[in-house]
C-alpha cells in the first residue's frame, strides 16, 4: 500500500485546482508526494504493480484537469529539489523550478539556461516536453538524466538517448520517470547572463498574460506558422467560453479570467482548433496535456 511507503505524504480527494497552474479541475482521488528519489521509486513500483491508474506530475504548469477530476493517483516530483554542483555543471532534482536552475547557472557563471528563466515549470517537466523559448531548449543544455521505471529500477540516460525534438522526448514514448537532470554548460560572463535573463523576463511580462492563471502557450507551433498569429487571424482573440478566454494580450494563451472550469478551457481549446482548421486548413496540436477522469 502507498500509505506504507516511507517518506511519502499521501492526500485523498484533492481539489485539482491545487495541482494545475490553470487553477481548474475536479477532485483527484489520491496525491502522493515522495520526499526523496528513493521514496519516489518505491511509490512508482507500488503503483505499477497495483495496476491502478496513475500519472506523474511536476508543477502542473502544462497540465489541464477537467471538471471530472482524475480517478487515480497523481505522483508528484515537487519535493525532489536538491541541487549538486560538479565541474562545468550541476544536477537538479526533477522538482527544481526552471527559473531556479537558470538562476543557479547564472550564479556560477554558466551560460545556456537563460531561456528557461521565467518558464513556469519544473526541470523534470521541462525535460519531458523539451521546453524551450527565445531560441533555446532543454536538450541544448542537458548532459544526462537519472530516471526510474515501473519496476523501481533507477538508471542514467544521456542526451542522445532522450531523442529530443520540438516539444518531444523519449519520456513521451517510454515509461521512464525523471528523478534528476544534469546540465553541462559553457562558461560565460555572469553580468551578461543575468542581463539576458532580465531581458527575457521583461519580454514575457510585456507579451504574455502572466497576470492570469494559464498553462502557458496552449498550442505547439505548426510548421511554417505561429499558433498565436493563426488564432488572431481567425478572429478568435478574446473569444471566451465560461471563464476561459483566448488572451487579448497573446492569442497563443488561453487564460482563466475568473471562475473557469476545466471543461470551459477544454471546450475553448476544441473551438479554437476547429475554427483555425476551418479557416486556414492548419491543425493545431496542444502543448497542454488534458487529463480526463
Amino acid at each position: 500500500m502507498l500509505m506504507e511507503i516511507k517518506d511519502c505524504v499521501i492526500e485523498y480527494n484533492v481539489d485539482g485546482v491545487r495541482l494545475s497552474s490553470m487553477k481548474t479541475g475536479g477532485a483527484v482521488k489520491r496525491v502522493c508526494r515522495p520526499e526523496n528519489a528513493a521514496a519516489f521509486a518505491s511509490a512508482l513500483k507500488t503503483l505499477a504493480d497495483s495496476g491502478e491508474k496513475f500519472m506523474v506530475l511536476g508543477f502542473g504548469s502544462n497540465v489541464l484537469f477537467t471538471s471530472g477530476g482524475y480517478d487515480g493517483t497523481v505522483l508528484t516530483a515537487e519535493k525532489l529539489c536538491d541541487i549538486t554542483d560538479f565541474e562545468d555543471g550541476f544536477t537538479c532534482g526533477a522538482g527544481v523550478s526552471l527559473s531556479s536552475a537558470a538562476s543557479h547557472a547564472a550564479k556560477r557563471g554558466l551560460a545556456g539556461l537563460e531561456f528557461a528563466y521565467g518558464i513556469p515549470g519544473s526541470v523534470g517537466g521541462g525535460l519531458y516536453m523539451n521546453a524551450g523559448a527565445y531560441g533555446g531548449q532543454m536538450s541544448d543544455a542537458v548532459l544526462s538524466a537519472l530516471v526510474c521505471n515501473g519496476a523501481g529500477d533507477t538508471f542514467t540516460i544521456n542526451r542522445d538517448e532522450m531523442k529530443p525534438g520540438y516539444r518531444h522526448s523519449v519520456f513521451m514514448e517510454k515509461p521512464y520517470y525523471i528523478l534528476s537532470v544534469s546540465f553541462k554548460l559553457p562558461r560565460g560572463d555572469g553580468e551578461t547572463i543575468r542581463k539576458k535573463m532580465t531581458e527575457h523576463m521583461e519580454s514575457r511580462r510585456k507579451s504574455q498574460p502572466l497576470e492570469y492563471p494559464s498553462c502557458g502557450s496552449t498550442f505547439k507551433r505548426p510548421k511554417g506558422h505561429y499558433a498565436g498569429a493563426l488564432i488572431e487571424g481567425a478572429g478568435l482573440k478574446g473569444a471566451a467560453i465560461g471563464g476561459a478566454q483566448v488572451s487579448e494580450k497573446h492569442a497563443g494563451f488561453i487564460i482563466n479570467r475568473g471562475g473557469a472550469t476545466g471543461d470551459d478551457v477544454a471546450a475553448l481549446i476544441r473551438h479554437v482548433q476547429a475554427t483555425v482548421k476551418e479557416k486556414t486548413g492548419v491543425s493545431l496540436e496542444t502543448e497542454v496535456f488534458i487529463v480526463e477522469s
